[in-house]
């Protein structure tokens, strides 16, 4: 895993000043370990006082969900940008 960022920090702060045990807060910030993510768990836990652990990690596994169909649909426009210059200018074989 890559290291956490200044953003991912702050949400492991914002958690265990709320309470959470710190094992928790270091797999969540582990996981959510880019600006993106953790921002998204921040601006989530910030509609709520306290929530259990297991909403906790279900919206962090969704945040997760998100961002792999986010990247899964990249690579796939990338592969038919690609496409689509085959088909306008065809292989480039002399």
């Amino acid at each position: 895993m890559k290291p956490r960022t200044e953003i991912s920090m702050q949400l492991y702060q914002m958690m265990v000043e709320r309470g959470y045990p710190e094992n928790l807060c270091e797999l969540v910030t582990r996981n959510l370990n880019t600006d993106y993510t953790a921002t998204r768990m921040i601006g989530y836990l910030s509609h709520y006082s306290f929530l259990p652990e297991r909403e906790v990690v279900d919206e962090m596994l969704a945040i997760l969900s998100e961002r792999d169909a986010i990247m899964r649909k990249k690579e796939a426009e990338h592969a038919q940008q690609k496409i689509n210059e085959l088909y306008r200018f065809g292989l480039d074989i002399e």
